[in-house]
């Protein structure tokens, strides 16, 4: 079946990827049933396509609740690099998903404070710089790390 959950998350009709991603993520919420797939969903953090990476990175977040076994422990800085993602869009993504792991599993959050502050921002657009300093900013302040953190 994990074979069959990537090639959903990975579909050319991103429509239906998406909407399959919600499925995962709303079911994630309310019980481990998709856990089992965690490895393979990891897997995708390196996607060429960045809307798979998004998906990976949502799922993944929603799951590091489950996660008992402390298998995020391997992907956790894979995922974080997509902090400084090389689309924006997935760097905004990744860093709107890293309170939803912090609330998980409180273990990573020096970690993911520390890489969200010194995360080096200065190649986005000057137009995508604010926005993401923003997010960043935003995400320390739903960890509790804001500016007095």
């Amino acid at each position: 079946m994990n074979d069959d959950v990537i090639i959903m998350l990975t579909a050319k009709d991103d429509r239906a990827a998406c909407a399959y991603t919600e499925r995962i993520i709303a079911e994630s919420r309310l019980s481990d049933a998709w856990y089992e797939h965690f490895d393979g969903i990891a897997s995708l953090l390196d996607h060429p396509k960045s809307l798979v990476r998004n998906r990976a990175m949502n799922i993944l977040a929603e799951n590091v609740r489950w996660d008992a076994e402390g298998r995020f422990d391997v992907y956790i800085e894979a995922f974080l690099e997509h902090i400084t993602d090389e689309k924006p869009v997935t760097a905004r993504q990744c860093i709107k998903f890293l309170p939803v792991i912090a609330e998980a599993e409180e273990r990573y959050i020096p970690l993911i404070v520390h890489r969200l502050r010194s995360a080096d921002i200065s190649k986005y657009k000057d137009s995508m710089r604010p926005l993401i300093e923003k997010d960043i900013a935003d995400a320390l302040v739903r960890i509790g790390k804001g500016a007095e953190g």
